[in-house]
């Protein structure tokens, strides 16, 4: 995908200014672009190579990632990053709300 036809799937999904954009939204929307992706792979390729796996630590799987992401080409690695970024702003954002609002929804424990 081109970075132009990423940014109007981008608009079209949450609006130009991500206005409509919620961590249900965003997570749907993610998980629809990796679809994508795994179905365009196995439409080049009947098997899936599982890749060598080295690291042993999310820290590790991490650095390999920004490592990885400097060798692809620059319209490829923005829109990686950007949908990471994405993924990890909303999932905060969601870890935020439910703090908030857990305790409106807990049931009070019975004392004795």
């Amino acid at each position: 995908m081109r970075l132009e036809e990423f940014r109007q799937r981008v608009e079209a999904e949450f609006g130009p200014k991500l206005q409509n954009a919620t961590p249900a939204n965003v997570r749907e929307f993610l998980d629809r672009l990796q679809q994508e992706a795994w179905d365009n792979q196995r439409r080049h390729s009947e098997r899936y190579v599982m890749p060598e796996e080295n690291a042993r630590t999310y820290e590790e799987v991490m650095k390999e990632f920004f490592v990885d992401v400097l060798e692809l080409p620059a319209e490829k690695a923005v829109m990686l990053l950007w949908t990471l970024a994405l993924d990890l702003t909303f999932a905060a954002i969601e870890h935020q709300y439910s703090e908030v609002l857990d305790p409106l929804f807990r049931t009070a424990e019975p004392t004795d």
